[in-house]
């Protein structure tokens, strides 16, 4: 009798703690997602000319995983340059600071979780990606960082998120090689088999 009241009470713990593990994922699967990215088609370091940017594809295996929308910061500045031109326009905009113009917008206030990718420029982010940071304000969001990149990791981009918005929750970013990223739809899902979905 003993033995069958402690076999029943384990599996009602084991019952419990499935349904409180499928309620965490849940948050997310029910939370309304927004992937927005800033990806460099052209020539790039280690992948030579490619038509569509490494950031763009991570932020496909994204939407389709999730369910996410997305917007895509179009600079309105041309970077359809040489790699080591690119590099320096690069260097020479975090220098000074600049917020180089956007096209379109996107209202952000519906969302709750809000993915945010896009190479590393020179340390972080391109600047163009700060201009749409002082436009929005994403406090009280969820915000994930993620980056494609030939060696920089994250570099300082989940603290320049989390400066940009102090108030928001900002998670551990997502860093892959630019020439991983076409056969790395896998460490996409398993990353975000991490965070809930």
């Amino acid at each position: 009798m003993i033995h069958s009241l402690r076999s029943f009470l384990t599996g009602l713990l084991a019952v419990l703690a499935t349904g409180t593990a499928c309620g965490q994922n849940n948050d997310n699967m029910n939370a309304k997602a927004l992937v927005i990215f800033f990806s460099h088609a052209g020539e790039n370091y280690s992948v030579s000319n490619i038509e569509v940017g490494n950031t763009k594809i991570v932020a496909e295996y994204i939407s389709e995983i999730t369910g996410a929308s997305q917007f895509e910061i179009v600079a309105e500045k041309d970077y359809d340059m040489p790699y080591m031109e690119l590099i320096k326009v690069a260097q020479d905009e975090a220098k000074a600071g600049e917020l180089p113009a956007y096209k379109g917008d996107v209202d952000v206030a519906p969302y709750d979780v809000i993915f945010i990718g896009g190479p590393i420029w020179w340390g972080t982010y391109p600047q163009v990606m700060f201009t749409f940071f002082k436009d929005h304000d994403l406090s009280g969001k969820t915000v994930i960082p993620f980056t494609t990149h030939e060696g920089s990791g994250l570099a300082s981009t989940v603290k320049d998120v989390k400066k940009a918005w102090p108030k928001a929750s900002v998670k551990d970013g997502f860093a892959i090689y630019g020439h991983e990223v076409r056969s790395g739809r896998a460490k996409v899902e398993n990353w975000l088999k991490g965070l809930g979905w």
